[in-house]
């Protein structure tokens, strides 16, 4: 199979049939072997309804719903697993993804790029969105080493080679452009259109939140260097201090001998001490999760006869 349009599903249930229909219109202007596998994250409305009476009519059109709402980078890996063309696309529901810039993806890919991401140029996100978005890849950065553009989603191309490495990463955490960061491969970028979005986003401020916290612990252990290092910050100065009062004692400069230093140092130190043990605790629990061997995800139900 040539292509593959692999897509999360949430709340889209009025957004579906006019996805396919513009995928399919794009994609055929490229090859007419081609597949949408839309995955439903077990949304509360009736997308997955919409998906199997599209499935019923359009062999094109495959589905999954998986067994409740596991996240859409979960949805994706479902996806990804169920795929079979020899480019992946990789694209949200919301139609903010403009389908008609596949074809500029798909030919960007054909100058021996391996992966070909979307940029969005004019992003039509909320303000808070933006600034969010700027704020938690900056941080994200930071904390892994790996350069990330907030303009650059989950939207782009990508060979059959890049999704078998991806698929292969069997980790608990999934974040979809990490992971694509991660394992590397000639990657080229295409300034794309991006549309506004119908409705309030899923994403709300305390998901987003445990998103990052999920991804900075799976991807990096900065933060515990981070608190060594302030550890042997505050040693160092406490040792200083030390050194500073004890001269100031023997040479009788110390008058009054209250008590308001020692406890703030006390509850300062016993707040960092509690603050590193949870950021260990974190990880020991990230293990944990991981050793479970748990399914990254289940399926309730498959349409169109996708086969693993």
């Amino acid at each position: 199979m040539k292509l593959s349009v692999v897509s999360p599903v949430y709340k889209a249930e009025d957004l579906i049939e006019q996805l396919v229909a513009r995928v399919s219109e794009t994609v055929s202007k490229i090859t007419d072997d081609f597949e949408i596998v839309l995955v439903d994250d077990c949304s509360p409305d009736s997308s997955w309804l919409k998906i199997k009476e599209l499935a019923l009519t359009n062999s094109r059109v495959k589905g999954i719903q998986l067994s409740r709402n596991f996240g859409q980078h979960y949805a994706i890996t479902a996806g990804l697993d169920h795929a079979h063309g020899e480019w992946v696309i990789v694209m949200d529901c919301d139609l903010q993804d403009v389908p008609e810039e596949i074809e500029k993806l798909y030919i960007k890919a054909q100058e021996g790029f391996d992966i070909v991401l979307a940029r969005r140029s004019n992003r039509k996100d909320k303000v808070f969105q933006k600034v969010f978005s700027f704020l938690f890849y900056q941080v994200l950065n930071y904390l892994t080493g790996l350069k990330h553009d907030e303009k650059v989603a989950n939207f782009g191309i990508y060979h059959q080679k890049v999704i078998k490495v991806i698929t292969s990463m069997r980790e608990n955490v999934r974040y979809f452009p990490i992971m694509v960061k991660w394992v590397g491969f000639k990657t080229g970028f295409v300034d794309v259109k991006h549309d506004s979005r119908d409705g309030e986003t899923s994403y709300v401020l305390k998901k987003r939140i445990n998103i990052a916290i999920d991804v900075i612990l799976s991807y990096s252990d900065k933060p515990l260097r981070i608190f060594v290092k302030l550890g042997m910050l505050l040693s160092l100065t406490a040792i200083l201090s030390s050194l500073y009062y004890l001269y100031l004692w023997s040479n009788n400069e110390i008058i009054v001998h209250g008590y308001a230093s020692l406890i703030i140092s006390i509850w300062f130190l016993s707040g960092m001490i509690i603050a590193t043990l949870g950021v260990l605790g974190l990880y020991v629990g990230k293990t944990f999760q991981d050793v479970k061997r748990r399914p990254i995800y289940v399926i309730n139900e498959i349409a169109n006869d996708i086969q693993s």
